[in-house]
């Protein structure tokens, strides 16, 4: 999709992904860069599973919103971040490993300059459940979005017949083999 009688599609495909990408880059840097004024401020959790466990002891209804929360909050970039680069012939799974670094080097990143923030803490598992939700956005709407859109692709265009597969040339003639003389 990227070169071909459609480039201007595929430039407003990319400006759409990238201004979608920065707009909620900025969100979730304000969702969780800024101060917070609370009396005081628990511990940094470095123990992977520590506070997932914390949240299930919470009872089922507040594990589920605070596990969904950090499941949600980096999952659109899952979707961004291929939709910013604009291709439809990838391979999937470079596409999902691409993704996936992507976003765990974008949830590292947050994590890091939370330590800087009053109120706010470090929280391995939410590296965790941020770079799950990336790659489950990804897994579920990036493969079947392609497929829809390559196929919408191949029906505008229309796929034509090789110049050899037409039927009024006729077959390839062959030349036998002959033998070397001694």
């Amino acid at each position: 999709m990227r070169q071909g009688s459609d480039g201007q599609a595929v430039i407003r495909f990319r400006a759409t992904g990238v201004s979608l990408l920065l707009a909620h880059l900025l969100l979730v840097g304000w969702l969780t860069l800024r101060p917070l004024d609370v009396p005081w401020v628990t511990a940094s959790n470095l123990h992977l599973f520590a506070g997932i466990r914390a949240d299930l002891s919470l009872g089922p209804v507040e594990a589920a919103r605070r596990i969904g929360e950090g499941l949600l909050l980096l999952a659109p970039l899952g979707v961004l971040l291929p939709m910013a680069g604009g291709r439809l012939t990838v391979s999937p799974w470079a596409s999902l490993i691409r993704t996936v670094a992507a976003g765990t080097l974008i949830s590292a990143t947050i994590e890091l300059a939370q330590t800087g923030v009053p109120g706010q803490v470090v929280d391995v598992d939410s590296l965790l459940l941020n770079t799950t939700g990336v790659a489950l956005a990804h897994l579920l709407v990036v493969p079947m979005c392609r497929a829809r859109l390559r196929r919408r692709k191949q029906e505008r265009v229309g796929v034509l017949p090789h110049p050899r597969d037409e039927a009024g040339q006729g077959a390839t003639p062959t030349i036998p083999r002959v033998g070397i003389a001694p």
